[in-house]
């Protein structure tokens, strides 16, 4: 699953939430895209809104530092 985001200058340095997703509870297109998976991660900005989905935990808080964000896990 890959998916492009783009940080703007005021995000930078932000916190963002990495919460589980099942892949069950995702519309159909993406689901297509998961390849299998029955859980994948997302990535969420301090407002709620989606920022990213990314196969595991690991690789949700490695985009997220190779963004400037500070990532925070959420259950």
């Amino acid at each position: 699953m890959d998916a492009e985001f783009s940080i703007t200058k005021e995000m930078q340095d932000a916190i963002v939430y990495v919460r589980p997703v099942m892949v069950s509870d995702l519309p159909e297109d993406v689901r297509e895209q998961a390849q299998g998976l029955e859980m994948i991660y997302a990535v969420h900005n301090d407002k709620g809104e989606r920022l990213a989905l990314v196969q595991n935990k690991t690789m949700a808080f490695v985009l997220a530092r190779q963004n400037n964000l500070t990532p925070v896990g959420v259950h």
